[in-house]
């Protein structure tokens, strides 16, 4: 993860998001971005480590679980989703079997799962 989200300004752009969901609005793309890598940068503070690749394209990845690590090419334990899909997960809105069924997340590796660590922030 590159720069650090302050914790209020990572609160503050995942309440707008939040906000705009519950207007029936798309959240603007600068709120979206910084509360991804808000929730990415608890994530990795819950979990330090690099065994897993948690991936949400555009905005952000973060390494975290502890275990074998890798280090070149792509990792064996492999996490990606959308950014509504993870701020739902990180916020306890959804829960991880449930949008895993749906084919929400694509996990692959035998440490992909990361239903014991969410919620992040309910």
């Amino acid at each position: 993860m590159a720069k650090k989200i302050d914790i209020s300004d990572g609160r503050a752009a995942l309440d707008a998001v939040r906000s705009a969901l519950a207007a029936g609005e798309k959240p603007a793309r600068p709120a979206s971005a910084t509360a991804v890598r808000y929730l990415l940068q608890l994530l990795d503070e819950k979990a330090p480590g690099n065994s897993v690749e948690v991936r949400v394209p555009p905005f952000g990845a973060v390494q975290v679980v502890q275990g074998p690590r890798h280090t070149r090419g792509t990792p064996p334990n492999v996490i990606e989703m959308d950014a509504a899909t993870w701020i739902a997960l990180a916020t306890g809105v959804e829960d991880w079997a449930d949008v895993y069924a749906a084919g929400r997340v694509h996990a692959s590796g035998t440490r992909a799962d990361l239903r014991d660590l969410l919620p992040l922030r309910p």
